[in-house]
């Protein structure tokens, strides 16, 4: 029998020695046994929205941050929220930033106004629409651009995005008439929502990004505009939900990035975050 790191017990995503002990997925208080003086924090940012358009189909949202690492002890912990798919056409809601102590992962970016673009995945700081995270835990480079890798993935700009630890997602299209097809969001470990497609002929929305761990969610096929939903991007801890009609699917639990919508429809929202706490 072939052994992969899948089917072999040797090979953990827990630090060597150290036990999980807590895992958060809303923020509030912490405590830790008085004699644990540091502890390893596993800290992922809540995913992006996807966007909506009036017109056609608009980008999905960015996953949020991985960071990790030892810190002191903190008495609280925050959670970071995935940010809220709305149906108002513009530039939609970032995910929001997970702290414990002092490791700090950025929310992904909501997707921005512009249809042709995806919102970029966070580093351990929140991007702003296109521009990514430009930190990471690791001292790792951020993508360049949409066709470049990096740990902090940019938004599609008319293409799927490269890959990345934390992904963006994909484009939608504006195009309002004939067979349209959106960009899928980017592979990673944590990933971009699909982009939307809005049409009169057959439209198809962009899968979720797929992620080491689980699958992105599905975009809508089906013929006029009220169709071509974009699939949520694959998370941490779940998978990203299948888009439905012109909405776009939510992002996976674990900081997935939201789906877009089309015509109006209402865009997926980022999955919340987490936090583990190893000692």
């Amino acid at each position: 029998m072939t052994t992969t790191i899948y089917n072999n017990s040797s090979f953990s995503d827990s630090p060597y020695g150290l036990k999980l002990q807590q895992t958060f997925t809303t923020s509030g208080s912490v405590t830790i046994p008085s004699n644990i003086l540091r502890v390893y924090a596993v800290v992922i940012g809540g995913g992006g929205a996807g966007a909506t358009a009036t017109t056609g189909g608009a980008g999905g949202g960015g996953a949020g941050g991985y960071s990790a690492g030892w810190t002191y002890i903190s008495n609280t912990v925050t959670v970071g929220a995935g940010g809220a798919g709305t149906s108002t056409a513009g530039a939609a809601n970032n995910g929001n930033p997970s702290v414990y102590g002092m490791v700090f992962a950025g929310g992904g970016s909501g997707a921005p106004a512009t249809v042709t673009q995806g919102g970029a995945g966070g580093g351990a700081t929140t991007p702003n629409q296109t521009t990514v995270g430009t930190i990471a835990y690791t001292g790792a480079p951020y993508a360049t651009g949409s066709s470049a890798n990096g740990y902090a993935g940019s938004g599609g700009s008319a293409n799927t995005p490269a890959g990345a630890v934390s992904s963006g997602g994909g484009t939608g299209s504006a195009t309002a008439t004939g067979n349209v097809t959106a960009f899928a969001g980017g592979r990673g470990l944590i990933c971009g929502g699909g982009g939307a497609a809005g049409t009169a002929g057959v439209g198809t929305g962009g899968a979720g990004g797929t992620g080491d761990l689980y699958a992105g969610g599905t975009g809508s096929s089906g013929t006029g505009t009220t169709f071509g939903g974009g699939g949520g991007g694959a998370g941490y801890t779940g998978a990203g939900a299948n888009a439905s009609a012109n909405n776009g699917g939510n992002g996976g639990s674990g900081g997935g990035g939201g789906g877009g919508a089309s015509t109006n429809g209402t865009a997926g929202s980022g999955g919340n975050g987490v936090v583990y706490l190893y000692y």
